[in-house]
């Protein structure tokens, strides 16, 4: 029976807080949104996603042993601006996965803890327009000793990330248009063996896991109360190898590339303008090795000042 890598997981897992490009919250590492000094904002997000193809290599196909393959998630997502220009942030994810058909038990459990570091060194403004520069840090590591060699139904793989990120963000009125390249390395993990073989036989219980890009742009409206954006990413793994007919286990270290579409949306209530709402959602165009996966989210944030209210 093929088994074989969910999308969601492939792009979430490079560094816990960025399941996907397509996410929708307050405020993240992927979008140029800054938090007031001594700001703090709170919330939970609820993914959903789904894939009943998948390639295998660059092969589409599905898979009747498998069905529909669903992943959901839970994330805790805290931010805090220490400045009008340097905010930290986390994420804590609880992940469950489930397949519609076949023997294979879904599997659940907390994923990987990330914290990130935005920092916006630059804002230039002439006219009506604006341009800012940011320069995002950050890392994530498995919060459980969760299995890693039961793809799809693995709820991460295992790896302990750190991420650099560089983001321009133009704006001219309401609209925005914000592009951003990020390179994420990975530490090597362990398998519950001695060996294992996936293109060829290696001796060993460590996988060298290949590094990843990610790039995204994101355009649209950009309000005091409303934001609407639409939503391109490419995931790139620098190395790793392909499924093919003959892997009968998969293992952390597949080549997982995707590029999605999506949109996300916030709303900030006029009459409570502590809380605002989200929701969002991204399909996956084209990919290597990963599910043809749709995904929805939603969530609600809360804002309050901590202390004495700093000047915007």
């Amino acid at each position: 029976m093929k088994i074989f890598v969910n999308n969601v997981l492939a792009v979430a897992i490079i560094i816990a807080g960025i399941v996907s490009g397509g996410r929708a919250s307050a405020q993240t590492d992927l979008d140029a949104i800054m938090m007031n000094k001594k700001q703090f904002c709170q919330g939970v997000t609820y993914d959903y996603s789904s894939w009943d193809h998948y390639w295998e290599g660059t092969f589409k196909r599905d898979n009747e042993n498998l069905g529909t393959v669903s992943t959901q998630a839970l994330m805790y997502m805290p931010n805090y601006g220490i400045t009008n220009n340097l905010n930290v942030m986390a994420s804590v994810p609880y992940v469950w996965t489930k397949a519609s058909e076949g023997t294979l038990h879904g599997l659940e459990g907390f994923q990987d803890v990330s914290v990130f570091v935005k920092w916006r060194p630059l804002v230039k403004s002439f006219g009506k327009n604006q341009f800012s520069l940011f320069a995002i840090g950050g890392f994530s590591t498995p919060l459980s000793d969760y299995v890693i060699e039961f793809i799809p139904m693995s709820i991460g793989l295992g790896s302990t990330n750190v991420i650099a990120r560089g983001m321009i963000d133009y704006r001219r009125g309401n609209f925005t248009a914000t592009g951003s390249a990020a390179y994420i390395g990975r530490s090597n993990v362990k398998l519950d063996k001695d060996a294992y073989y996936d293109t060829e036989l290696h001796l060993t219980d460590e996988v060298d896991m290949p590094n990843q890009t990610l790039y995204q742009l994101r355009t649209g409206y950009r309000g005091k109360y409303l934001i609407a954006e639409a939503l391109l990413t490419k995931v790139t793994t620098l190395g790793g190898y392909d499924i093919t007919k003959n892997n009968g286990q998969l293992y952390p270290n597949l080549r997982m590339n995707s590029t999605t579409v999506g949109a996300s949306v916030k709303y900030t209530l006029k009459s409570f303008t502590n809380i605002s709402v989200t929701a969002g959602g991204n399909y996956t165009i084209a990919g290597r090795n990963v599910g043809q996966s749709t995904m929805f989210n939603a969530g609600a944030f809360y804002v309050f000042y901590v202390g004495k209210k700093a000047k915007s």
